[in-house]
C-alpha cells in the first residue's frame, strides 16, 4: 500500500523530504519502507560513525549529506563561520556543546562522555541549507544533536515547522551538557505550537553506578555487559515522536494526508490514520483514501488477533448482553 501511494504523481514532484541531524550509526529503520522515494537531508559534525551514508545512499531517491556542524545561524554568510565542537570518548555523544561528565559521575555510561579532543568546525544553518537547496518543507525532522534538538527544529522557522508532519527528538532528562535543551523544554514548546501530538514518549538511560563500582565487579568487557543488563536503568533523556495534527487548514492537501497516513501507518498508528482517511474523504473523492481505510481496519483487526486476547473480547461481550 506505501508503494501504491508513494508512486502516485502528487510524489513525483514532491517527494518526502527527510532530514536527519546527528545521522550517525545506522539507517533509521522507520524510514526503510518509503526511503526510495524520499529526499534525505543527513548531517552529522562528528564523521567517526558516519561511513553508513555512503552504503545507504543508494536506498534513497536523493541524498545529501553534510559533515557540519547544525546550527542556529540564518544567513549563508555565517556559514563560513566555524565554532568548536566537543569529540567525546564515544562519538555519538560528541557535541556543539560542552559535556559535563562530572554531572553525571554516578551514572554507569559516564565514561562515553569524557571529553577526547576540541577541534574548530564548519558551521551550517540548517534553515539556510534548507534554502539553498530549495527545499521549502520538511516531512519528517529526526534530530539527536546532543543537546540542541529544540533550537535546530525552532530553526526551520514557523512556516516550516508547523508543517512537519513527523518529528522525532532524543533531548535530555539529566543534565549532561552546558546550556542543552531539556525533554521538558520541548514538552512546553510542541505543546503551545498546538500543531502536534505526542506519539510516543520513552524514557531511556544508564544504570546509577559509578563505573568503579562496575569495574569491581569484573574488568572482562563481556561480563561486564551482563552486570549491567542486571541492574535497571534511570532515566536520563527520552525519545519523543510527534505527528502532525492536521488540525490546521494549509496542512489537509491531498498530498499530506497520502504522506501523513504513510507515516502513521509505519509509526502503527492506525487509529490516527483512519482519522486521516476520513478528513480527505470529506474533502477528496479519489478511491485511493477507501482502500486506505481498509488497510487500517485490517491492520487493527490483525493486531487483535495478533496479540491472542479475542477469546477474553468475546467473554466481555457475553457478560455485557447476559450471557
Amino acid at each position: 500500500m506505501i508503494d501504491k501511494i508513494l508512486s502516485r504523481p502528487e510524489f513525483q514532484t514532491e517527494p518526502p523530504v527527510l532530514v536527519d541531524i546527528g545521522a550517525s550509526g545506522q539507517l533509521h529503520g522507520r524510514w526503510k519502507a518509503f526511503a526510495k522515494y524520499a529526499v534525505c537531508i543527513a548531517f552529522d559534525a562528528d564523521d567517526r560513525d558516519f561511513g553508513y551514508v555512503e552504503s545507504e545512499s543508494k536506498h534513497f531517491r536523493k541524498l545529501y549529506t553534510f559533515n557540519n556542524i547544525v546550527t542556529g545561524p540564518q544567513s549563508a554568510e555565517e556559514d563560513k563561520e566555524s565554532s568548536d565542537f566537543y569529540l567525546t570518548a564515544s562519538p555519538h555523544c560528541s557535541s556543539l556543546l560542552p559535556p559535563r561528565p562530572d554531572l553525571i559521575q554516578e551514572y554507569a555510561f559516564a565514561p562515553k562522555f569524557e571529553l577526547s579532543k576540541v577541534v574548530q568546525l564548519k558551521t551550517r544553518s540548517l534553515r539556510s541549507t534548507l534554502d539553498s537547496l530549495n527545499i521549502d518543507r520538511v516531512d519528517w525532522f529526526k534530530t539527536d544533536s546532543q543537546g540542541t534538538d529544540l533550537r535546530l527544529f525552532r530553526n526551520l522557522g514557523e512556516t516550516r515547522s508547523k508543517r512537519v508532519l513527523t518529528a522525532e527528538f532524543e533531548p535530555g532528562i539529566l543534565s549532561v551538557y552546558d546550556g542543552e535543551d531539556k525533554l521538558h523544554e520541548v514538552l512546553r514548546f510542541m505543546e503551545e505550537q498546538n500543531s502536534h501530538w505526542l506519539v510516543e514518549l520513552i524514557p531511556k538511560g544508564s544504570p546509577r553506578i559509578t563505573p568503579a563500582l562496575l569495574d569491581s565487579f569484573t574488568t572482562n568487557p563481556l561480563l561486564k555487559k551482563f552486570v549491567l543488563f542486571s541492574l535497571k536503568s534511570s532515566a536520563a533523556w527520552g525519545e519523543m515522536t510527534y505527528l502532525n495534527r492536521f488540525a490546521d487548514e494549509a496542512a489537509l492537501t491531498q498530498r499530506n494526508l497520502l504522506l501523513g497516513w504513510v507515516f502513521a501507518t509505519s509509526l502503527k498508528q492506525h487509529g490516527f490514520a483512519l482519522i486521516l482517511t476520513q478528513k480527505a474523504k470529506s474533502r477528496f473523492s479519489d478511491p485511493i483514501f477507501d482502500e486506505m481505510e481498509n488497510y487500517s481496519r485490517r491492520r487493527v483487526w490483525g493486531r487483535i488477533l495478533e496479540i491472542g486476547f479475542w477469546p477474553e473480547v468475546v467473554k466481555k461481550f457475553d457478560k455485557l448482553l447476559g450471557r
